[in-house]
């Protein structure tokens, strides 16, 4: 038998609520935010170059430079503390900057090179009032402080002690300071630098020198020269 039909055959539709699609299923994978801050940033650097001539004693400076810096001194006591063989902890001098006091204190670490030694800096936390601390995660810095030795001529007695030191600091602008414009602020960050390199490198070379004067004469106790102050 023969089925037969005067017109064409069309599909019944089917509502799209019926059709089962597959499931997909969705994984968190990882997230990560990074706030990108809008606010002001300021940046300080400053560089100095200081020198000192040393008469070498029956030890030359050179030998005295090439120590490791397990056999370094403190040289200051009150301001410097060893944390490993090439480590140290240095509390700054507090430093003002407007009308606030800060106390840097860097964690450093001695490198050593064929004609001295160069100390960078590992970490700074600034310590003072509330407002300056509250800048510890909104700041960074760097510093590279190259020790060397030279003579003036070959075997010469007369030996010259050189620090060449860099710092950078970049800051982002507390929003109380935001109305000084960001010129000042940066021209008064790198006078505040300038100036405390200015001050801290000429005794730092002095302590050095009193230090090879007492290792060249055989002390190697190595005790701390400073006493803190300036």
């Amino acid at each position: 038998m023969t089925l037969h039909s005067s017109s064409p055959i069309r599909p019944t539709p089917v509502p799209l609520t019926s059709i089962k699609r597959p499931r997909v299923l969705l994984r968190p994978g990882p997230f990560r935010a990074s706030a990108v801050s809008s606010a002001p940033k300021a940046r300080f650097v400053a560089n100095r170059i200081e020198s000192t001539s040393v008469q070498q004693l029956r030890r030359p400076l050179v030998e005295y430079m090439s120590l490791p810096a397990s056999q370094y001194s403190v040289l200051d006591a009150e301001r410097i503390e060893r944390v490993d063989e090439n480590t140290f902890r240095c509390y700054v001098y507090r430093i003002k900057f407007f009308s606030f006091e800060v106390c840097p204190v860097l964690v450093v670490r001695v490198e050593e090179e064929p004609s001295g030694c160069c100390i960078r800096l590992l970490s700074c936390k600034l310590e003072g009032s509330p407002l300056v601390e509250a800048q510890n995660e909104k700041f960074s810095a760097s510093m590279a402080n190259r020790i060397s030795c030279n003579s003036y001529t070959q075997n010469s007695e007369m030996q010259q002690l050189t620090s060449d030191t860099t710092i950078e600091v970049t800051i982002e602008i507390p929003f109380a300071f935001r109305v000084i414009p960001v010129e000042v602020i940066e021209s008064t960050g790198t006078q505040v630098l300038e100036q405390l390199l200015r001050i801290m490198l000429p005794r730092f070379l002095k302590q050095l020198v009193k230090d090879y004067q007492a290792w060249a004469s055989g002390d190697i106790s190595r005790q701390p020269l400073g006493t803190g102050e300036l």
